[in-house]
């Protein structure tokens, strides 16, 4: 609970203030039978003519005036409360998966983390809300209602005695029941959450593919099993009512049996019973109150405990061996020294094994290799996307554990092989290169990329608005938006993973042409599947299976690389066999 603690703090006004209001309703609710009662009495001994039952009238209105003022304000802060600290907590819990990294972020499902900063923090939000409107009310009203119901006939009352520990053991055998269903619930929504995303992410290949029918069995079966273990959790919950009611109505049938009796034998007026049975009410609607705040609570707490591990989460990539925080990426050279990786560290198999090489600033390096052979494992150690299971990656000579990560990342510019946009216009994209960028600044980084022409095309030119992922531009125009928004980083380093497959061989000539004139002193790596897309650069490294087997120029690997020459020769003959 330490960690909460924060939150409440931050909204403790409204933690004192919305309870207090609420015991306003619970002074008009142990006040209002004992009025009643004083007015039955007044009746039978001076009739309704007397101004005495005006006067206690006046007094029952006005403390109900009272009361609902009470319950309105103590509702109104109740909710302040829970909404600041469900604010605080998602805002600090947003910020903690910012900084995860992507090892981080693969230990949880996207729509896993989804669920824990939507639905389970909304769980705690109610639960809470549900607290202070009752956690003073409820024992307030039990306390005060037993008292005046021992006040009126102490023999009678011991009718609760035995009530109470039947009801409290029937009451720990439910939530001890309830807690691992709702805990085993919230991992269905999670499945639910990633069947829906995935789903939606990836629609027009679900379409193209026909697919919809797949998906939707896919998708039923994940909604049936969220269906039946939500079941599972709610009978708990449902079954609490009735016994709760029927403990009610047993315990009130017993209160009129006994006390209908000492009317009899003279012990007990009817006036006192009226009152002492409402009494009796309270006291069991607040036990059902206490019932409810604990059933909800089993709840919030196996929510409060996925939402710890998302803040308990080890950060894979931290600034914690960064000594030389205030350093910044100066020149780009890039040394990687005997770098092994693999993406769990449980495992044996290496994605990547005694990598050793070193870069110059300013030059231009192809990297080349078959699918799965580790080419974009590596170039996501350089701005410590990931971090070297072995070995060492140094960019001007220091290491990159050693860069504060801000300033390690603020000097690569990376487009990943997978291109992503974000909904808004198509400068605000480019600007997340440099939020101050001027307009002449965008339309340069456009121009370098091959974009100012498609973009100027469009109605709206660089206003135009962008659906979300970019749908709205073709595959190639995405790849040279993101290619735009990484040359107005300005960076040392620029990192190109494979990010001209979409485009055609004129285009991509260009935009290697306007690198070797605008980047001269920027250290540049591309990844490519076409020997075309590297054979002019300084460099071409060749990895297979996680290994470099070749690493030099165009004409020295064609004479000594083996896999180099395969793969020359296969997109030869493609290419003869195409233009016949």
């Amino acid at each position: 609970m330490k960690r909460y603690t924060k939150y409440i703090r931050a909204n403790l006004l409204y933690f004192i203030v919305g309870p207090i209001l609420m015991l306003t309703e619970v002074l008009g609710e142990v006040l209002l039978p004992y009025f009643m009662n004083l007015t039955i009495k007044h009746i039978e001994s001076d009739g309704a003519k007397s101004s005495y039952v005006f006067i206690i009238g006046l007094v029952m209105i006005i403390t109900a005036a009272i009361m609902m003022f009470g319950g309105v304000g103590g509702n109104y802060f109740s909710a302040k409360a829970s909404a600041g600290f469900a604010a605080g907590l998602r805002k600090d819990v947003y910020c903690k998966v910012q900084e995860f990294s992507f090892a981080n972020i693969d230990h949880f499902s996207t729509g896993s983390l989804v669920t824990r900063l939507t639905n389970d923090i909304t769980q705690l939000q109610n639960v809470i809300r549900m607290a202070l409107i009752m956690m003073l009310r409820a024992p307030g009203m039990l306390i005060g209602a037993l008292i005046m119901a021992l006040t009126i006939n102490s023999s009678l009352a011991a009718v609760i005695a035995v009530v109470i520990p039947i009801l409290a053991a029937a009451l720990f055998g439910l939530i001890h029941t309830a807690f691992p269903r709702f805990e085993k619930m919230q991992l269905k929504i999670d499945s639910v959450n990633s069947a829906i995303q995935e789903n939606l992410t990836n629609v027009r290949v679900v379409k193209s593919f026909v697919r919809g029918n797949h998906e939707i069995k896919k998708f039923s079966k994940a909604n049936q099993d969220l269906k039946d273990t939500g079941m599972s959790a709610f009978k708990i919950v449902i079954f609490n009512m009735p016994l709760m009611a029927l403990a009610m109505n047993i315990t009130t049938l017993a209160v009129v049996w006994f006390g209908g009796k000492q009317i009899i034998v003279g012990t007990m007026d009817v006036a006192e019973l009226t009152a002492f049975t409402t009494y009796i009410v309270q006291i069991l609607m607040s036990l059902m109150m206490v019932a409810m705040i604990l059933l909800q609570s089993s709840r919030a707490v196996a929510s409060a405990k996925r939402i710890g591990e998302v803040l308990d989460e080890p950060l894979d990539l931290s600034d914690e061996n960064a000594i030389k925080k205030d350093r910044k990426v100066e020149k780009g050279s890039v040394e990687f020294r005997h770098v092994s990786f693999k993406y769990y560290k449980d495992r044996e198999e290496k994605v990547l094994e005694d990598i050793n090489f070193l870069v110059q600033p300013g030059e231009l390096i192809g990297i080349i290799g078959s699918t799965g052979s580790g080419k974009s494992s590596l170039v996501q150690l350089i701005p410590r996307l990931y971090d070297a299971s072995e070995g060492e990656v140094f960019v001007d000579g220091i290491n990159v554990k050693e860069y504060s990560l801000r300033h390690l990342r603020d000097g690569v510019g990376m487009v990943l092989q997978k291109n992503v946009l974000f909904s808004g216009t198509i400068t605000d994209n480019l600007k997340w290169g440099d939020e101050n960028a001027s307009e002449e600044q965008i339309r340069k980084a456009a121009e370098n990329a091959q974009a100012d022409g498609f973009v100027t095309g469009f109605t709206d030119g660089y206003e135009t608005e962008l659906g979300q992922g970019g749908v709205n531009v073709s595959g190639g125009q995405k790849q040279r938006l993101c290619i735009a928004r990484a040359l107005l980083k300005k960076p040392k380093i620029l990192i190109l993973d494979d990010s001209t497959s979409a485009v055609d061989t004129a285009t991509e000539a260009r935009i290697r042409e306007c690198f070797q004139k605008e980047l001269k002193e920027t250290t540049k790596f591309v990844i490519a599947q076409r020997i075309s897309s590297v054979k002019d650069a300084d460099r071409i490294l060749v990895l297979e299976e996680g290994k470099i087997v070749g690493f030099g120029k165009h004409e020295q690997l064609i004479e000594s690389c083996q896999t180099y020459q395969e793969i020359y020769s296969s997109q030869i003959e493609k290419a003869k066999e195409v233009s016949a």
